[in-house]
């Protein structure tokens, strides 16, 4: 890096409140070579995790979804459309290429897709011709990957990842295409729905965006409806909603602790119909009715706080990063379900929130990008190696689960403060990010 970003001195984003966060990354860390090397380091070193660590990591590869496409493909039996499905009805696409190479290199080939979409994801993020850019959002994501471990690449959210990743950074210059691949993913795993609400909310041009968005999403069900699906084709929505309380979700922590002080009427146990460890307890029903319900109130919230930046002058380019991270968090944070998989959702407003401020776009994401950080590494711990201590509460996961899952509360805090400092501050006078990667970068231009 040649020289540091020109500070962007205003009301709404004084120097202070950018906290110079400009990383010096030396010429043989900038360079393509040296960020394609460490990629696939990363990624050789996941796969070899996913393949030989203890815990199974991709024992939902390799079991369940193995045998959903083995029926399909030998019984003609499609899960989403000739049943009820857990997953939106896309989800079987990629299950189904993982089986190119045969069944018993399944789970291998399933990495190596993994692998295929990160490098597409990874080249739209640092450019594919001349010098790297958003060097710094490149690093964290490769150590955020490194962090997390295993389950980056063991599960079907680790498609939508780099999806998603794509349609954020597409979504400045092309909106309509970002909504499509947003949307794509969201019929994988519905986790990228938040990122087309935020933009739907955030952008002016938000008719346009919520017509693509159920245009595709029309085409999909059109399709699956033409394959026999009635209405198995929405039925991931009603497969929530009679779910407990997953051992993992945040909300379950207090029957943790009820299980740790030696309560006999709280306990984690193996829900054999959804395949699950949940936790049971008195109030636990009660708790699983209501939780979603509360869900709900939280987006609401957030999207009449988003309202009230966007009257006291936030532009939507400002506003979408914030805003994508605390809809992220919501769905985290106060859902029944908790899965260590889960925590690779925050890398896309993360990156979306470094790439923004490094162009001279909206806040630091110093904070959220570190505190992530730390939650991948706590999920790390808990999950594959050790999760039998977790299920057993023993005190020292015990201690972990806790902490990682107060983190989300604190990094979702300092999402809903950034977005009500939006509201009440003065509209920005954006400023000129003077440095070698911005030069070399396209133009970024505001969201609209």
């Amino acid at each position: 890096m040649t020289a540091p970003d020109a500070a962007v001195n205003s009301p709404r984003h004084p120097a202070g409140g950018r906290f110079q966060t400009v990383l010096h990354f030396p010429p043989a860390l900038r360079h393509p070579a040296t960020l394609w090397l460490a990629f696939f380091a990363v990624h050789v070193l996941l796969v070899w995790l996913n393949l030989t660590a203890y815990g199974l990591p991709l024992g939902d590869v390799t079991i369940v979804y193995t045998f959903w496409v083995d029926q399909l493909v030998s019984n003609g039996y499609w899960v989403g459309i000739d049943s009820a499905w857990v997953y939106p009805v896309l989800a079987i696409v990629p299950m189904l290429l993982a089986l190119a190479a045969g069944p018993d290199l399944y789970g291998l080939s399933w990495l190596v897709l993994m692998t295929v979409l990160n490098a597409a994801a990874f080249g739209t993020l640092i450019g594919w011709r001349g010098a790297a850019r958003n060097v710094g959002a490149a690093w964290w994501w490769l150590a955020f990957l490194f962090a997390l471990g295993p389950i980056a690449l063991g599960r079907i959210d680790a498609v939508t990842v780099p999806l998603a990743i794509i349609g954020a950074l597409l979504v400045v210059k092309h909106p309509a295409a970002a909504t499509v691949v947003l949307t794509i993913a969201a019929w994988i795993k519905v986790w990228p729905a938040a990122l087309v609400g935020a933009l739907i909310i955030a952008a002016r041009e938000r008719w346009r965006i919520l017509a693509t968005a159920l245009g595709a999403s029309a085409v999909i069900i059109a399709v699956a409806l033409l394959l026999g699906s009635g209405g198995n084709v929405l039925s991931f929505i009603a497969q929530q909603t009679g779910r407990g309380l997953q051992v993992e979700a945040p909300v379950s922590t207090f029957w943790l602790w009820r299980v740790f002080g030696g309560d006999r009427t709280s306990s984690v146990y193996y829900d054999n119909a959804i395949l699950t460890w949940q936790v049971k307890g008195p109030g636990v029903v009660e708790t699983a009715l209501v939780m979603t319900g509360v869900q709900v109130l939280v987006v609401l919230g957030l999207i009449a706080l988003a309202i009230f930046a966007m009257r006291g002058g936030a532009t939507a380019t400002e506003l979408f990063a914030p805003l994508s991270l605390a809809f992220v968090l919501a769905l985290i944070a106060f859902n029944k379900v908790g899965s260590p998989q889960f925590v690779s959702w925050l890398a896309v407003p993360v990156i979306l929130g470094l790439v923004l401020h490094r162009r001279g776009r909206g806040w630091s994401f110093a904070v959220p990008a570190l505190l992530v950080g730390v939650i991948a590494v706590l999920t790390h711990v808990m999950y594959p190696y050790l999760y039998g201590y977790v299920l057993t509460v023993h005190p020292l996961m015990l201690m972990v689960v806790t902490v990682r899952n107060a983190l989300y509360f604190v990094v979702l805090a300092w999402a809903v403060v950034r977005l009500w400092r939006l509201s009440v501050e003065e509209p920005e006078q954006l400023g000129v990010v003077a440095s070698a990667e911005s030069a070399e970068s396209a133009e970024v231009g505001e969201l609209r």
